[in-house]
């Protein structure tokens, strides 16, 4: 049996990890009422029937701040009785979500309230803190389009095993921000930048002769084996914490060679040790196909 529980910012692409879930053979529904969880779990999750073996659910700001409390003691409950159970939490910065709304012209779920959009924004945030605060992953899908937040579902959610920690390395550019859901963050900024090299500025840490300029420097070695060396130690710890989820962000100024090189070359390393690790490239990725969320 397991459960996962979606919210989220509106806007954020719930509908669309739902949708992912549902693809996935789990028994979805949206926009419940947070006050009649017990009462759904008691009659999906806590059934013996096979249809609810693999159930989502989505909860969203509308719902009483004092119901949306009450969900991150209901997911301790769960766990402590044996259920597996994650929360899913999306997110995406306040000006991104605003475009958003703006192409799409559709209303944010709390301005019937009289709010404007940025106020009702604000104000969501600030009424999903209790499951933001108690999510299993956050996931920032900023820069994400379709494609890769369901791809990032099928990896992170649908395919880890129980018992086991999804690991996710993912580089960035310091120039976009750090992203909100990385649980570590590491800054590689200081190493040698092969963007001012001759031939390579268009390349990515992925091409062979940025490797190969890359694996040259000693400094970069030195970053390597010190990061590698924090997880390997710490990663252990976290594991036997029960933790389900651990996102490791490696950020350089353009998220393009430095970050991208390590990611791929600890993700490497750690899928030697580990099941479940997973490699994305905010910067990268962004050349690949798909709509924008």
């Amino acid at each position: 049996m397991r459960l996962v529980i979606v919210s989220g910012l509106s806007g954020s692409g719930k509908s669309v990890a739902l949708h992912m879930l549902e693809d996935l053979d789990y028994y979805c529904v949206d926009n419940i009422p947070a006050g009649l969880l017990p009462m759904f779990i008691s009659h999906t999750v806590r059934s013996p029937e096979s249809t609810y073996g693999y159930t989502a659910v989505g909860v969203d700001a509308r719902n009483r701040p004092a119901e949306i409390a009450s969900v991150p003691r209901l997911v301790a409950e769960l766990k402590r009785s044996g259920i597996g159970c994650d929360v899913l939490f999306l997110r995406t910065d306040e000006a991104v979500l605003i475009k958003r709304y703006s192409e799409t012209r559709r209303r944010h779920p709390l301005s019937r309230e009289g709010l404007g959009l940025i106020e009702a924004i604000r104000n969501e945030q600030q009424l999903l803190e209790p499951i933001a605060d108690a999510a299993d992953l956050v996931i920032d899908t900023t820069r994400c389009s379709v494609h890769e937040l369901r791809e990032l579902i099928r990896q992170r959610v649908g395919a880890r095993l129980e018992g086991h920690m999804s690991i996710l390395f993912e580089s960035f550019a310091y120039r976009h921000g750090v992203p909100d859901d990385a649980d570590f963050v590491f800054d590689v900024r200081s190493l040698p930048n092969p963007h001012w090299e001759p031939g390579l500025a268009r390349l990515t840490g992925r091409d062979l002769p940025v490797v190969e300029f890359l694996d040259r420097h000693d400094a970069v070695t030195s970053m390597f084996n010190d990061i590698a060396g924090f997880l390997d130690r710490w990663i252990p710890a976290l594991v036997s914490s029960n933790r389900s989820y651990l996102t490791i962000a490696i950020g350089c100024t353009g998220g393009q060679h430095r970050s991208v090189y390590l990611v791929e070359r600890l993700s490497r390393y750690f899928a030697a040790k580990f099941p479940q690790v997973h490699a994305r490239h905010q910067v990268v990725g962004e050349k690949s196909p798909g709509a924008r969320l």
